[in-house]
C-alpha cells in the first residue's frame, strides 16, 4: 500500500534505503555466537536437552521391564491354564474309566433282576 507522503519516486527509494538501514542496525544489536550469554543459553538448553534424554531413556527402560513382568505373567497364566486343562482331562478320563468299568457289572446286574423278573412271572 502505498504512503500518500510519497509523492515521488525518490521519496520511496529513500524510504526503503531507511528501512533497510534500520534493519540491518537491528540486526548488528543483536549478540554474536561467542557472546557470552548466547553461550550460556546454549549451554541451557543442551543441559535441558540431556536431562530430557536421561528421563526419556529411564521411561524406556520402565517401559521394557514392565512389558518384560507382563510377558513372564502372562506366561505364567498360560502354563497354569494349561496344567488346568490337563488336570480335566485326566478327571474326565478318570471318570469314563470308571463308568466303562463299571458297566459291565450294571449289565450283568439288570440281566439278572430281568430273569429274576421273567422268573418270578412265570411261578405265577
Amino acid at each position: 500500500m502505498k504512503n500518500p507522503n510519497d509523492r515521488h519516486f525518490t521519496d520511496r527509494q529513500a524510504n526503503s534505503a531507511n528501512a533497510k538501514k534500520a534493519l540491518l542496525e537491528r540486526f548488528k544489536k543483536r549478540p554474536g555466537p561467542d557472546d557470552p550469554v548466547m553461550v550460556q543459553r546454549r549451554a541451557e538448553r543442551e543441559a535441558i536437552a540431556a536431562a530430557r534424554a536421561e528421563r526419556d531413556a529411564k521411561k524406556e527402560a520402565e517401559r521394557l521391564e514392565l512389558e518384560r513382568i507382563a510377558a513372564i505373567e502372562q506366561a505364567a497364566r498360560e502354563e497354569a491354564e494349561r496344567l488346568a486343562e490337563i488336570e480335566r482331562e485326566v478327571q474326565r478320563k478318570a471318570e469314563q474309566a470308571k463308568r466303562d468299568a463299571e458297566r459291565p457289572r450294571r449289565v450283568l446286574l439288570e440281566a439278572v433282576q430281568y430273569m429274576e423278573m421273567r422268573v418270578a412271572g412265570k411261578r405265577r
